[in-house]
Parts: C-alpha cells; sequence; structure tokens
C-alpha cells in the first residue's frame, strides 16, 4: 500500500515539476493532475491516494480561505448577498435548461443529465444520484468530474491570459512568508481549525475539512486575532495533494458508452462554462471588481481549487469564497429536495402521458 502511494506521489512530484518548468498557471494542482490520471492508467502497479491526504489539501487551503475573513471583507458580502442569490439561481436554472437540451439532443434520460450537469456539489449529486432510482450513477460521476477538470484547466487560462490585463501587485509579491513565521501562533488557528472540522461533521455540513478551517479561522480573524501567512511550499503541497485526488477519479474506462458520455460531458461543461464568463461580466461591472475576482466568483468548479487560483492571481479571496460558499449550501439544502420533487412530477407526467 505505502509502495503504491509513493508512486503516485511521484508521478504527481514529476507532473508539477515539469508544469513550474513550462510555466503552466497553478502548476502544482494541474501537474498533478494530470501526472496521476494518464500514470494510473499506463502504470502496471496500481495508484492509490488515500482520502486522508486529500483532506489535508484541503485543510490548508480552508486556513487560506479564513485568512480572508475579515470583518471588512463579510460585511461587504452580506451587503452583496441578495445578488449573489440571484446569480446563483441564474446558474442553475441555465444548467437545467442546457440539461433539457442535451438530453434531447442525445437521447439521454433527463434526470440523468440534469444532476450531472448541476454545478459544484460533487459528492451531494452522487449521493442524490444514489438515492432516485433510475439515475445512472456512473454517467453523472464523469460528467461532474469531467466539468471539474476541464474548469481546472480551462479557468486558469481565462485568468491568466492576456485579456484579462493580470498583474500580480507588488503586495502580493513583496513579502514572502517563512516557516519561522508560523510559530507559535498557527498552533491556536490548528487547534481551531480541526474543532471547526469536528463541529462541521457533527452539523452534517457539506465539505467539513474545507468549512471547519474556513469557520474556525474566519471565527479568530473577526475576533482581532490575526493568523500567520501560510509559506508558498505549503500551499504547493496542498495543491499537489488535491491535484493527485482528482486525477485518480477520472475512470473514463468504466464508462459503457465512452464517445457519447464524453461528448456529452464536454458539452455541458462548455455550456456552464460559457454561462459562468458571461454572468462574471454582470457581476465585474455592477460591483467594480477585477476580472480574476469577477470570473473565479462565478466559475462552476470546486471550491477549494478556485481558492487556490484566486490565491494565485491575487484575486480577492474573500469575495470569490462568498459566492462560491453560497452556491454550496444553496446546493446542498435546497437543490437536492428540489430535483427529487421534480423527478417525481417529471415520472407522474411520463407514466400519465402513457
Amino acid at each position: 500500500m505505502k509502495k503504491n502511494i509513493f508512486i503516485t506521489f511521484s508521478a504527481a512530484v514529476l507532473g508539477a515539476g515539469l508544469f513550474s518548468l513550462l510555466h503552466i498557471p497553478v502548476a502544482f494542482l494541474l501537474g498533478a493532475l494530470t501526472a496521476v490520471m494518464i500514470g494510473s492508467r499506463l502504470s502496471r502497479i496500481p495508484f492509490y491516494w488515500p482520502a486522508g491526504l486529500r483532506d489535508a489539501g484541503i485543510i490548508i487551503v480552508g486556513y487560506s480561505i479564513g485568512l480572508s475573513f475579515t470583518k471588512e471583507a463579510v460585511l461587504l458580502i452580506l451587503q452583496k448577498l441578495p445578488f449573489i442569490f440571484l446569480i446563483t439561481v441564474c446558474l442553475i436554472l441555465f444548467s437545467a435548461l442546457s440539461a433539457l437540451l442535451i438530453a434531447k439532443l442525445m437521447d439521454i434520460d433527463y434526470p440523468t443529465v440534469l444532476i450531472g450537469s448541476i454545478p459544484g456539489g460533487l459528492s451531494q449529486m452522487i449521493l442524490l444520484a444514489e438515492e432516485v432510482k433510475g439515475i445512472d450513477i456512473t454517467v453523472v460521476t464523469f460528467m461532474q468530474v469531467a466539468r471539474l477538470i476541464m474548469i481546472i484547466f480551462i479557468i486558469p487560462v481565462l485568468v491568466f491570459g492576456p485579456w484579462m490585463n493580470m498583474e500580480v501587485s507588488s503586495e502580493f509579491t513583496a513579502a514572502v512568508p517563512l516557516w519561522r513565521d508560523l510559530f507559535p501562533d498557527i498552533f491556536l488557528f490548528a487547534l481551531v481549525s480541526f474543532a471547526g472540522i469536528i463541529l462541521s461533521k457533527r452539523l452534517k455540513l457539506p465539505t467539513a475539512y474545507l468549512l471547519g478551517p474556513i469557520m474556525g479561522t474566519a471565527a479568530l480573524v473577526i475576533s482581532g486575532i490575526n493568523g500567520p501567512q501560510l509559506p508558498p511550499s505549503v500551499l504547493d503541497l496542498s495543491q499537489l495533494l488535491i491535484g493527485a485526488h482528482i486525477g485518480m477519479m477520472m475512470k473514463p474506462e468504466k464508462l459503457a458508452n465512452k464517445v457519447k458520455t464524453i461528448s456529452l460531458a464536454a458539452l455541458s461543461g462548455l455550456l456552464l462554462i460559457v454561462c459562468s464568463v458571461l454572468l462574471s461580466f454582470l457581476v465585474i461591472h455592477v460591483f467594480h471588481l477585477s476580472p480574476a475576482t469577477g470570473l473565479l466568483s462565478l466559475a462552476p468548479g470546486g471550491m477549494d481549487q478556485m481558492a487556490i487560483i484566486a490565491h494565485e492571481t491575487g484575486a480577492d479571496l474573500a469575495i470569490v469564497t462568498g459566492y462560491q460558499l453560497f452556491r454550496l449550501f444553496f446546493i446542498f439544502f435546497v437543490v437536492p429536495p428540489f430535483l427529487k420533487w421534480l423527478f417525481l412530477k417529471f415520472k407522474r407526467f411520463g407514466s400519465s402521458s402513457e
């Protein structure tokens, strides 16, 4: 088992190193993802990546996000809450409409396409697919993971592209945090972060390993206790740990109809990305946000991955997380019961028409 983990880790490090040499954005995330995804299919020795390593990476990202939640940032997010709600609903409605179009074009069951198209909440959508009869769980999983990988590759290209006029500010690059600066304050924040994880699990909140550190760290920061910034090497490690996990998730060999399902996932992902980009222009114009902040706030990817890219670009991490966090909770608490009700009506309509 240790040998399998070491081989997977070695592939992730090689991929991250290669992408760094090629100056590809978010190199440790994308490099590890790509190398593990390819290597796990070529190697005779099975790759293995325990969930604990992924969770460790997510905890690091959660702490980094929590540091950005100052009193001013929280008040700013609360002021924008009605608009965030409107944008979230628009994005989900577009997902539902595009899923209907794709289902008709490709002659695939609409509920399966719809659950596969809902942005974010990967684990929640898979759990929902298991609860609803007649849903193809393999297709749902592939669509969700494929979209996530597409976003992880496409969004950095958009954010770092010349059309964004991205310039990393001197404030963002001047002070490089050192390992010795972590101590002793990091112990208090680590304790509170793990307490947040335990609380999140007991409350059955989504992504406890991300929300726990965010809530714990943010509570200390808002109360006036400033936490130490993480050295770049720690943030790079978190990217690698998460990237290797995502690379292991992609398993197209399990698909019954590979060409059809891959085409379905690609079309669904592209439509959602286009919608997110168009909505981000509206957010940028209304609230005078930077292009990177607006785009990452609405990108239909995982909150941890978008936070990593936001950190790399110097985007407003609190605003990005505020949008992503609201969508995560909305999808977790509101969307599943609504979809169950919708599918029940859908089945009744289908049986009555027969």
